[in-house]
């Protein structure tokens, strides 16, 4: 906790600039698709349900952390903060599933991640306050399920592609270690927590850049 007006003025601020990032990026996806006749009823469903987790993730971290509130509305805040990464991973994985994979394993895939981040969700609402370890480990293994998908998805993108996905898992895996150094009690202005944050766009970032690239081929 700070002096200032908002709890945490850098995770806050830097998430809200995400989330316009965001916002723009899922607008800028869907053009780039019509205008280059580059579309499918699968790239559209996927880009919307991407775009909007992006944007989700963001804009709950940024109310969360910007909020100055009783412990009671600042502890719902949080809960749905920390669900949203469970949609971002989620969200992630539809383009990648839907547009890249083939059926039936697109479909046994999607339902898997989505039935995980449902269950990762309840999680979270019932037990917010579990130790930093076990949320980040949970995160880390989900976004690394995947592995079970390496082979198929090495036959329809390029080994350059690959290293990207792979570099936005490294991004992502190295915040949620940074998160668990965070000193509960002992939060300051910069410190661990928002180092992790920082972690979080970059790998976000890495990602879109991604699906657009090597998922859309745009």
């Amino acid at each position: 906790m700070t002096n200032s007006k908002f709890r945490e003025p850098f995770s806050g601020f830097s998430h809200m600039v995400g989330a316009i990032i965001s916002l723009l990026g899922l607008c800028f996806l869907l053009f780039a698709q019509f205008h280059s006749n580059n579309y499918n009823i699968y790239t559209l469903i996927s880009t919307v349900i991407f775009g909007i987790s992006l944007i989700l993730l963001y804009t709950a971290s940024s109310v969360y952390h910007l909020t100055v509130a009783k412990d009671s509305i600042i502890n719902i805040l949080r809960k749905i903060d920390h669900a949203m990464i469970f949609v971002l991973i989620a969200g992630t994985y539809t383009p990648i599933c839907l547009v890249l994979l083939e059926t039936p394993i697109r479909y046994y895939m999607l339902a898997i991640i989505w039935a995980v981040a449902i269950i990762g969700i309840l999680f979270k609402l019932y037990w917010i306050n579990c130790p930093s370890w076990l949320s980040s480990t949970i995160y880390i293994a989900m976004g690394w399920m995947a592995i079970f998908i390496f082979n198929p998805l090495s036959k329809v993108v390029s080994s350059i592609g690959l290293s990207i996905l792979v570099l936005g898992g490294v991004l992502y895996t190295i915040g949620g270690i940074i998160y668990c150094l965070e000193r509960k009690g002992k939060h300051r202005t910069f410190g661990a927590h928002e180092i992790f944050h920082i972690f979080v766009l970059l790998g976000s970032f890495t990602h879109y850049y991604f699906i657009y690239r090597y998922v859309f081929n745009l």
